[in-house]
């Protein structure tokens, strides 16, 4: 059993009113990082409102082409052939979610590919709320090497047994962020909660045929599991920063950042063919910053506050979006 390294004698009156109820810890394996990328398994561990395991879910994934890294994950296409479809399990998964925060290590990449998973079988997670463990360690200054899961389970004494393995991460995790919750209640924490926003709109490109999968580093081709998109350089020049209550001119700098709920890269397409400049990163020439989220403090948000970038959301833009001003082209 794991030993505490933080107090665990609170009364119900000690015990942050604000803090959320329930979690769900989660990992999933994927056969990529990607949006074309499929969950080749997942794995739910359910806590109540303290970190004590309620109970844990377990399923492999058949995602209908080549499972990616095996080396990584173990996973190969014979293992995966008769198991069930996402949406086969879609609704236990959802089940497992339902009405709790999403706990995961990096929870912005679980939480899309799961979202993503949803969109395709045409349904929406139950998920309103996520937490990830990285930033809950930043938060409690852990004195961690680095980010890795495993440094977070070696710090609280947790011992892996299979790492990429779904079930063994989510138990590891679980075991983790016990004594992680309990810190931040002694410490007066604030929990480092974002909103999640299920996809509404959804487009899936020709995905990579079921073939004989890599065994390993040497014969692995990132293509062919992580797909590169390449955008055309915007035509027309950049006329500067939006100016609110004005209209978007085409050749403005656009970036996003945080959840949307329409899937990321068909609103990138939407803002290309309205002729905006679809940027990855914020500079002094970026002329807008699309956000659902202007308190989350990610790097693009921070940078945007201190470059006076304007900020708006993802329902403001999509009006914008219906009268860009035509600019010449360079």
């Amino acid at each position: 059993m794991l030993e505490d390294r933080t107090p665990t004698a609170f009364s119900p009156t000690e015990w942050p009113t604000a803090y959320p109820r329930r979690y769900a810890v989660v990992d999933v394996e994927t056969t990529g990082l990607a949006r074309d990328d499929r969950i080749i398994s997942a794995a739910v561990y359910r806590l109540d409102a303290r970190g004590e395991v309620e109970d844990h879910w377990y399923t492999l994934v058949n995602p209908e082409r080549d499972p990616g890294p095996v080396w990584i994950h173990g996973l190969t296409s014979e293992a995966l052939e008769g198991a069930p479809l996402f949406q086969d399990v879609a609704q236990e998964f959802a089940d497992r979610l339902d009405g709790r925060v999403l706990v995961a290590h990096n929870a912005v990449f679980d939480w899309q590919m799961i979202a993503r998973e949803y969109a395709r079988a045409k349904r929406e997670a139950p998920v309103r709320q996520r937490l990830c463990t990285i930033a809950l360690s930043k938060e409690l200054a852990l004195p961690l090497p680095n980010h890795k899961l495993e440094s977070l389970a070696a710090h609280f004494g947790v011992v892996q047994r299979r790492a990429h393995h779904a079930l063994d991460d989510a138990r590891v995790l679980a075991e983790a962020f016990r004594p992680s919750l309990r810190a931040a209640a002694a410490g007066g924490v604030r929990l480092p909660l974002h909103e999640c926003r299920p996809l509404t709109e959804w487009q899936d490109r020709p995905a990579p045929r079921i073939g004989q999968q890599a065994t390993g580093p040497g014969g692995y081709r990132p293509t062919s599991w992580r797909p590169a998109r390449k955008r055309p350089a915007c035509p027309y020049p950049n006329p500067g920063r939006y100016e609110d209550g004005k209209r978007l001119k085409q050749g403005m700098r656009i970036a996003f950042s945080g959840d949307t709920s329409i899937e990321r890269e068909l609103l990138e397409d939407r803002a290309t063919e309205a002729g905006l400049h679809v940027a990855t990163s914020i500079s002094r020439l970026t002329s807008l910053l699309v956000t659902n989220d202007p308190d989350s403090g990610t790097s693009k948000v921070v940078k945007a506050r201190q470059f006076g970038t304007p900020v708006v959301d993802e329902a403001a833009f999509g009006q914008l979006l219906r009268d860009v001003e035509p600019t010449a082209r360079q």
